[in-house]
């Protein structure tokens, strides 16, 4: 099983709709987590540096990062115990490519409502 982890930075929730403006990236990556949490292939965690900070310190690849670099290297993504990515979220299409799954609701270009022709649309 892939094991995915996502370690961000000290948020006052996950989803993104807290504070003054609601975070669409946040809750991108909210639903997108969601949607593999309900894949059996993979195991996702997101750990948040206010609310899980034990785990930051537990992961020896993001306590380096954390000393080397500070918290700009946040968001951090380790699939497999390696970095995949750090600085900023994955988009779709990354997490896509490193899990091959599928998320609901995401288009590649020929999926458009014609499928690929662009002159119906």
């Amino acid at each position: 099983m892939m094991k995915l982890e996502l370690f961000e930075e000290a948020l006052c929730c996950s989803t993104g709709v807290c504070g003054p403006s609601v975070d669409e990236n946040l809750l991108r990556i909210t639903g997108v987590f969601e949607s593999l949490k309900n894949s059996k292939k993979i195991e996702a965690n997101r750990y948040n540096l206010s609310s899980n900070p034990a785990e930051f310190t537990k992961n020896e690849l993001v306590l380096k990062q954390l000393q080397k670099q500070g918290n700009g290297c946040l968001p951090i993504m380790i699939v497999d115990d390696k970095i995949v990515k750090s600085g900023s979220y994955p988009t779709n299409q990354e997490i896509i490519e490193i899990t091959g799954i599928e998320l609901v609701g995401t288009k590649t270009k020929n999926d458009s409502c014609c499928g690929g022709n662009t002159t119906c649309c």
